[in-house]
């Protein structure tokens, strides 16, 4: 059996209260991620041009 399978098999058995508190901690882990994810996209400029899309749509008034 795998991680993955062995955590949904976890997460299977857990009461109401503990998966709530799961959740909780599954979101604030999974957002911090996310988060860093993103900072490294930005420093590796992977979202320049999606800035430059952006930028150039909002000059040319297609911002709303």
């Amino acid at each position: 059996m795998s991680n993955v399978d062995n955590i949904e098999a976890a997460v299977k058995q857990l009461s109401g209260p503990e998966l709530r508190r799961f959740r909780s901690w599954f979101a604030k882990f999974d957002g911090k991620n996310w988060d860093a994810q993103i900072e490294r996209d930005a420093s590796a400029g992977k979202l320049d041009a999606l800035a430059e899309e952006a930028i150039s749509e909002y000059e040319a008034g297609k911002a709303k």
